[in-house]
């Protein structure tokens, strides 16, 4: 591997990594070197994730750690239990989220609150007690995962769009305040990504086929599709790409 994208003794703490997205993700962190930091809210799953990355990479290069990301006292001993046990964090992938599909007519308050505070609030949370240990050290890589409803909406999801799209100014507002300390914040924006929360999705013949109608790729993403542009920025490589979403999405964002 090119030395630029080497993450050997880096430790990496990817939110949502027990399955999907994150897990890829902490998969291909942990291929490129770096000490992966699973976390995930169903403490089984989490377990069993922890087992099989042990047993692939080592268990001394994989460690696994709960904690509610809406909740500050939460946020704030989970990050300290991982810089105290597993060592500084180098690298946070901001992935956990929800989805709520609902008309927004019929949308409950509680529901609209508990996707931003998933999808939004909570990356505002650990990112800046992250960033609390980041700043003084003057190095660290903040990979926040947007979607392409930060530039894009349709019917049922209002809540989770507004979300994405306030990850792309929560982005660059940690970049203001950051970038000068020597840490990089960076969005990646997945398209329609096959994966289990969407497989209802796949399975609905039409929404398929307006899927690969308006992708000019003509098919879904999937998990690994996310890996290489999420290690690149990880990884020295990106050192002075601040404050940016990278859409990975078969280039559905960018046709009509």
């Amino acid at each position: 591997m090119d030395s630029a994208f080497d993450l050997t003794g880096r430790v990496a703490l990817v939110t949502g990594s027990s399955r999907g997205i994150g897990q890829s993700i902490a998969d291909g962190l942990a291929e490129a070197g770096a000490h992966v930091v699973l976390h995930g809210r169903d403490a089984d799953r989490l377990a069993d994730t922890h087992t099989r990355f042990a047993e692939r990479y080592g268990a001394e290069r994989v460690s696994a750690v709960a904690f509610d990301i809406t909740d500050e006292p939460s946020v704030i001993a989970g990050i300290s239990h991982v810089e105290d046990t597993v060592g500084p964090v180098d690298v946070l992938v901001n992935n956990a989220g929800v989805q709520h599909r609902v008309p927004m007519l019929d949308l409950a308050l509680e529901d609209w609150e508990r996707v931003l505070r998933t999808d939004l609030t909570a990356a505002f949370l650990v990112g800046r007690e992250v960033a609390r240990h980041m700043v003084p050290r003057a190095r660290g890589k903040i990979v926040n995962i947007a979607s392409v409803q930060t530039d894009l909406a349709r019917p049922t999801i209002a809540a989770y769009t507004a979300a994405k799209g306030g990850i792309r100014n929560l982005t660059r507002a940690m970049t203001a305040e950051w970038a000068g300390a020597n840490i990089q914040v960076n969005a990646l924006a997945p398209g329609y990504i096959h994966t289990e929360m969407t497989q209802a999705l796949v399975d609905d013949e039409a929404f398929n086929e307006w899927i690969l109608g308006r992708t000019p790729a003509r098919r879904w993403g999937t998990t690994d599709d996310l890996v290489g542009p999420a290690v690149w920025l990880a990884s020295e490589a990106s050192n002075f790409v601040n404050g940016q979403v990278v859409f990975v999405d078969g280039g559905m964002t960018v046709v009509v």
